[in-house]
């Protein structure tokens, strides 16, 4: 069935989704909108799951797959009369969507058109952003590039962490979602072009890795940002993955990177105009293979 289908089923949505999206998910049930099918993929367990957001749908009666949504699986959803699928976070690229089902959205987690990107959150506080936001857009051939149908934008701390705008970003999103919910006729018929905007792709280890001749504001930045992605440091040839740190100014006239503290625990190490106090390390990385659009 194509975009012509019946509209007697005009508000029936399949979704991709993992668990830091549930809300998303939860946001168009509320505002009336039957779910018929969810597509997710495996997880790390790392940062996200698919718990919850399963549970959640066998409870509510959907399809559930986890392989690729292909062209066959577009053209089921045509078949169950689907009028809306929800982009919520996806590993893989959608196909044309437009030629099996009328409308197809996506949410992602930055002000677009700047910061797009599989996920742009630790940029966000690399860069020093002192605002950032959600937004929701036609999903497009071309990654987050779509007309926007609505957005919301807030304030950041003078030192936030990835871990307290990972969680604004998500409560911003679920409000979001229950408004394009609520609003998505309006929203979708008025939708407007993004316009130029950046790009940003995932962070390498080069980029986690400190640098103990910066200053200590630049490297507090730099853990703030990677939080539990965990930065690095290498140390008398040993590399050691940072779970937890913390950064002073202190005047001194040691070389950067002398350790002036060490336990079995703990390490100081001296930086251009203080020291770093890294209280929790490993030398295992973090359980995390890869960082995608699911996580």
């Amino acid at each position: 069935m194509s975009k012509s289908q019946n509209q007697s089923h005009s508000k029936r949505f399949a979704i991709t989704a993992s668990d830091r999206y549930l809300e998303v998910f939860n946001a168009f049930v509320s505002a009336g909108w039957e779910p018929i099918k969810l597509f997710t993929v495996p997880t790390s367990g790392f940062l996200n799951d698919n718990k919850a957001v399963i549970a959640r749908a066998q409870k509510l009666g959907m399809e559930i797959q986890m392989s690729r949504l292909d062209n066959a699986s577009l053209a089921g959803l045509a078949r169950i009369e689907c009028d809306l699928l929800v982009v919520a976070s996806y590993d893989w690229r959608i196909g044309r969507w437009q030629d099996y089902i009328p409308r197809a959205i996506n949410f992602h987690p930055s002000p677009l058109p700047r910061y797009r990107g599989p996920y742009p959150l630790v940029r966000a506080i690399l860069d020093d952003q002192t605002e950032w936001g959600v937004t929701c857009h036609k999903l497009a051939a071309e990654f987050d590039q779509g007309d926007i149908l609505a957005q919301r934008v807030f304030s950041l701390t003078a030192h936030e962490c990835h871990e307290s705008l990972d969680l604004k970003t998500q409560m911003a999103m679920s409000r979001l979602a229950l408004d394009v919910a609520l609003n998505f006729e309006k929203l979708w018929s008025e939708a407007t072009p993004q316009g130029d905007g950046s790009y940003v792709g995932i962070w390498t280890d080069n980029e986690r890795t400190l640098d103990f001749g910066q200053t200590t504001s630049a490297l507090d930045r730099q853990l703030r940002a990677f939080g539990n992605f965990q930065c690095i440091a290498v140390l008398h040839g040993i590399q050691f993955h940072i779970q937890q740190a913390v950064v002073w100014p202190e005047k001194h006239s040691l070389p950067p990177g002398t350790v002036v503290l060490s336990s079995s625990v703990r390490m100081v190490v001296s930086c251009l105009d203080g020291f770093v106090g890294i209280t929790r390390w490993s030398l295992l990385p973090p359980h995390l293979t890869h960082v995608s659009r699911s996580i």
